[in-house]
């Protein structure tokens, strides 16, 4: 079973946060594997892995297929990384999504996605456009595929 999913929106970030029924660990290896993106993405414009790293590292680059009306590829490097509590990617426009693991007493797990928007090139443009808020709903899905993926383990 999923638990409650919080969601907190301050100037230019959106996160979604629950608890997962799983250690940190086994849930950064999840994230940190780019084939599993497509599993994992709440907006359901990853359609694939494009080259690049499988195991994601601090520095390393990967590409991904999307399709967001039309199919597109796009390029990422991992910018921050904490082994088994951090790890963040960006890509040309510099906004990040970054995924944090809270490590709890009773062997599961804190959860949060943050689409961050204030280490962008040009975050005006990107409020102009609507966001962080309109990333609301997928941090949310996003935090929801991940939480699923290890209900019952």
């Amino acid at each position: 079973m999923i638990g409650h999913i919080d969601i907190a929106e301050t100037g230019d970030t959106v996160s979604a946060t629950t608890v997962v029924a799983a250690p940190a660990e086994v849930i950064f290896d999840y994230l940190r594997h780019p084939a599993n993106h497509r599993e994992i993405s709440g907006d359901g414009t990853v359609r694939g892995t494009n080259g690049g790293e499988e195991r994601l590292e601090l520095g390393s680059r990967f590409g991904m297929k999307m399709k967001l009306g039309v199919p597109y590829r796009i390029s990422s490097k991992v910018v921050e990384l904490e082994e088994y509590r951090l790890i963040a990617w960006a890509h040309f426009g510099g906004h990040r999504w970054r995924w944090t693991l809270e490590p709890l007493p009773d062997g599961t797990t804190r959860v949060t996605e943050t689409f961050d928007q204030s280490t962008a090139k040009f975050p005006p443009a990107l409020r102009l456009a609507g966001y962080p808020g309109r990333h609301r709903d997928n941090v949310e899905t996003s935090v929801r595929n991940v939480a699923a993926r290890f209900v019952g383990m």
